[in-house]
């Protein structure tokens, strides 16, 4: 074990013993499923996590959606040209959402 573990084991035990950590919101209850998380580093899991309780949304993943969501809106359409148009705006969200996966990535090398 790390100098660093053992130091972080300490503290917990220390906050355990002065009973820090009762009450806390969720206690005794399961961990949420979370099987996106797989798929995505633990830094980042817990960076999405920690934004999502505080009600704020990264851009990709705002991007993200609004991409489902022209996917959604191309299928329903039937007018080539409104359907030409839809394909153009879904290009240009998934080349925005593609931007900001991309430099969340160079930001955390």
């Amino acid at each position: 074990m790390s100098w660093l573990s053992r130091l972080a084991e300490r503290q917990i035990q220390k906050a355990r013993l002065k009973g820090q950590l009762q009450g806390l919101e969720g206690e005794g209850k399961p961990l949420p499923d979370r099987p996106g998380d797989a798929f995505v580093s633990p830094g980042d899991a817990v960076g999405f996590r920690i934004m999502a309780q505080a009600g704020v949304l990264p851009e990709e993943i705002t991007l993200k959606k609004q991409v489902a969501a022209q996917r959604e809106r191309l299928q329903a359409l039937t007018d080539e040209a409104e359907r030409k148009a839809a394909m153009a705006e879904l290009a240009r969200l998934e080349m925005l959402q593609a931007i900001a996966e991309e430099s969340r990535r160079r930001f955390l090398r």
